[in-house]
């Protein structure tokens, strides 16, 4: 994209969701041409000239002090991980880039492969930090049904979700499901926006899924740890589980994902059912994960 920054980019995106009755404004009787805010009206509620805020939206300012980024993230109501990935990106347009990766490291230690094992019957897997399927156990593979259709190098938990048959059908809540997967994405991309396997992935689902382009271009960022995510798995039925989501340590961004119920109801009946996987789906995850 050559309109801009892509600290621009992110300031008019944030700025178009913002309501002027949500800073306090006067919504007007007249139609708004503008979605969300003007840029007259940020910078007004900032503290900075009209002049001095479309020269930052257009590039031609790279270096806002802090208390300025400060003022805008204020207004703009960024979360933490929002105004997090706003300094960064204040960092990249004044050229203090990041170093290039070396690239996703994608073995999965053999005593990480061990403790997926521990953890069934919960549904347990390891994802790289743009969501590739590394390794999991019985359950956590079989837990994202039918992405075992894919070759491996294609299973990627976003990807599933926008692009595979039954990636729409699995969550119950699917909206809010995608918007967290795509903030994510947001989220990594501001320590390496260069990244080569998140420019593919995010190409890609770009031109696949018109859904995906549209929350890709509201630019939320969300880092999340944990939660609850409902189901509706076409073999064992409705349920809800919680989630945790753990760093591994000395890896290049892998995170350990674990899902749980609690012992006697339904819901951990379903991951039970989930582990009894026939001797031919054993042989894949034994075989096809490692």
């Amino acid at each position: 994209m050559s309109d801009g920054t892509e600290l621009g980019r992110f300031l008019r995106a944030r700025r178009g969701q913002i309501r002027p009755q949500d800073v306090g404004l006067p919504v007007g009787t007249g139609i708004r041409r503008t979605p969300g805010l003007r840029r007259e009206e940020l910078a007004t509620l900032a503290g900075v000239s009209v002049d001095y805020y479309t020269r930052l939206e257009r590039g031609r300012e790279t270096r806002p002090s802090p208390a300025v980024v400060a003022a805008l993230g204020e207004v703009l109501r960024l979360s933490d991980d929002a105004l997090h990935r706003l300094h960064e990106l204040v960092a990249l347009a004044a050229g203090q880039a990041p170093p290039p990766s070396p690239g996703p490291a994608r073995a999965v230690r053999e005593p990480v492969r061990a403790l997926l094992e521990t953890l069934r019957p919960s549904p347990a897997y390891v994802v790289s930090r743009t969501n590739d399927l590394l390794a999991a156990n019985r359950p956590g593979l079989r837990l994202h049904s039918g992405i075992t259709d894919w070759p491996r190098e294609r299973r990627n938990i976003t990807r599933y979700m926008f692009l595979h048959p039954m990636g729409r059908r699995l969550y119950r809540d699917w909206e809010e499901m995608a918007a967290h997967s795509v903030a994510h994405l947001r989220a990594i991309a501001g320590a390496d926006p260069d990244m080569p396997e998140l420019a593919q992935l995010v190409g890609e689902l770009v031109v696949k899924s018109p859904e995906f382009a549209r929350l890709w271009e509201r630019y939320e960022v969300r880092a999340r740890g944990g939660g609850h995510k409902h189901f509706q798995h076409p073999e064992v039925g409705s349920m809800s589980l919680t989630f945790e989501v753990m760093a591994i340590f000395r890896t290049d961004g892998q995170r350990l994902v674990v899902y749980q119920a609690p012992t006697g109801t339904a819901d951990h009946d379903a991951m039970l059912l989930l582990d009894m996987a026939s001797p031919e789906e054993a042989a894949l995850v034994d075989g096809a994960e490692r």
